[in-house]
């Protein structure tokens, strides 16, 4: 009798696309390693998908017009206790509806890479259910307190730094792995930075800064940070990414009219891992995923319009590890691109650091410990 595949039960939610980006390659590389891997979006599938609609157009809203609201939320969420009467029974959403998809799929494995249902499982667990070994994957450079939940066997982490914050807030440190933040395959690939130019249709001989906001786009300050290019006489080349942002993605073309061979102007890509290889810096607002993408493809980073709560905080992990530069102005991001773009010795040094951080091959150190040591984490919390 042929044994059946592992099955393995990814917990998500769809607040912004870092979490769902990671949680779906996580999903591919246990196929690719026999598992059964089903994906579940924890406001979307098990609390309603009107919730789902209505909190994400709010907290949309809210980094728009009020980010600093929304900074002041997640630095209280940090020095609240995961059972504080203050979250408001927020931890107990989709409670019931996990029950029951746990009892239709009884997984053998449990991947949570959002604190929602980290949250929802650690309360089914205090009333009595049996959680198959529970694996927390972290999707920035963050310990954050709403993460941290007794019963978890397994916190995948993406630096040493953040291993030691966990252990500092009580974590036993054999519970923590430090893998990396889990990347698309491609982003371990070598490039050949000379043909992705030419494929691109960038000279080989300039330097190239490539522009990102996340692939929503329209959060971080792209408009502001074009037209300081357009503005600086440095000789270069950039490419604007706008994501899913038409309505910024139409502004932008409209300023860099006429400039089209200094400035290119892009709109949703899905080749970022070939942007990331033509580029000699990545200028982007500090979203835990695009950092990982940039420390696997060894590209330096400049973080310029983060916003408040955990991309600040990424921001400054990104500084104090040396593998980035941060411009807190549109004055500053000219002098920060003009320093790094004549100073071959800065590059390097970010690079050196890079290599020190990048952990391209996380997502199948993540499938490895989960298919292969499922209980080590168990027996040693027990």
């Amino acid at each position: 009798m042929t044994a059946r595949p592992p099955r393995v039960l990814v917990l998500t939610a769809s607040y912004g696309s870092g979490h769902a980006r990671v949680a779906e390659t996580l999903a591919a590389e246990f196929r690719r390693a026999g598992a059964a891997a089903t994906v579940v979006d924890h406001f979307h599938d098990l609390v309603h998908p009107s919730f789902d609609r209505a909190s994400r157009a709010l907290y949309y809203a809210m980094l728009r017009r009020a980010p600093v609201l929304w900074g002041a939320a997640y630095w209280l969420g940090d020095q609240l206790s995961v059972s504080s009467p203050l979250l408001m029974g927020f931890n107990r959403l989709g409670v019931r509806k996990l029950r029951q998809r746990m009892l239709a799929v009884s997984p053998d494995h449990v991947v949570s890479v959002h604190p929602t249902p980290v949250a929802a499982l650690s309360v089914l667990w205090s009333r009595g259910m049996r959680i198959p070994p529970h694996t927390t994957v972290f999707t920035d450079f963050v310990a954050h307190t709403q993460w941290i939940h007794p019963h978890v066997d397994r916190y995948c982490v993406p630096a040493e730094e953040i291993a030691h914050d966990l252990t500092a807030r009580g974590v036993p440190r054999e519970r923590v792995v430090v893998t990396g933040i889990p990347v698309g395959q491609e982003f371990a690939q070598p490039a050949d930075r000379a043909a992705t130019r030419l494929a691109l249709g960038l000279s080989p001989r300039l330097p190239v800064l490539l522009f990102m906001d996340g692939s929503g786009g329209g959060f971080g300050r792209l408009e502001d940070a074009t037209r300081k290019i357009l503005q600086m006489e440095q000789p270069l080349q950039a490419v604007v990414v706008t994501g899913r942002e038409e309505a910024l993605e139409g502004r932008l073309r409209g300023l860099v009219a006429g400039s089209e061979a200094r400035v290119k102007v892009c709109g949703y890509v899905d080749n970022v891992r070939q942007l990331m290889g033509a580029a000699d810096f990545l200028v982007t607002k500090a979203g835990g995923l695009t950092l990982a993408e940039a420390l696997a493809t060894e590209l330096p980073m400049i973080c310029f319009g983060s916003l408040p709560g955990q991309e600040a905080r990424n921001e400054r992990f990104a500084a104090m590890a040396g593998v980035a530069l941060v411009a807190s102005s549109d004055a500053q991001l000219h002098r920060v691109i003009a320093a790094a773009l004549r100073d071959p010795v800065l590059l390097r040094n970010i690079q050196d650091r890079i290599r020190v951080y990048r952990r391209p091959q996380a997502a199948r150190t993540i499938v490895d410990l989960v298919l292969t040591q499922p209980d080590s984490a168990r027996v040693r919390a027990s």
